[in-house]
């Protein structure tokens, strides 16, 4: 193909069709929406992580004399691990050929946006629920 002429967005006789890709182009090869999932759980665990971390640490400089703070963390390794786990287990399901089926972009998608929805927004969660009950109990 001359790299000076645009692309058409024509799949070549005896391809697959293919997905775009996250920035919007066409993909080059079928999105694998097993490991693409995957993917998205190892990252938001390790945002999770460091966002539970960072805003605990926080509550600690605070002032908070409360051992509620680390109940959160405890929180993390306890439940969020093995849910995501349960999360990633429904794409890793899928047999070969719904693996590449690109009609599964949509549930991708919304599956995405919950992730990611919940790894940024629970550890802010967790922690004002801890705060909270450290001024009822504390």
């Amino acid at each position: 193909m001359d790299s000076n002429k645009p692309h058409t967005g024509a799949v070549p006789q005896g391809r697959t069709p293919s997905v775009r890709s996250p920035l919007g182009g066409p993909s080059s090869h079928p999105v694998d929406w097993r490991r693409r999932m995957s993917d998205h759980v190892a990252y938001a665990l390790l945002i999770y992580t460091a966002l539970q971390i960072f805003v605990t640490i926080g509550a600690l400089k605070a002032g908070e004399g409360s051992l509620l703070p680390y109940f959160a963390l405890i929180v993390l390794v306890i439940a969020i691990i093995p849910a995501c786990r349960r999360f990633e287990a429904r794409w890793t399901r899928l047999t070969d050929s719904e693996a590449h089926d690109p009609s599964l972009a949509p549930a991708a998608r919304r599956d995405c946006i919950a992730l990611w929805a919940i790894a940024i927004g629970l550890p802010f969660a967790l922690t004002g629920v801890f705060k909270v009950l450290g001024l009822l109990l504390g």
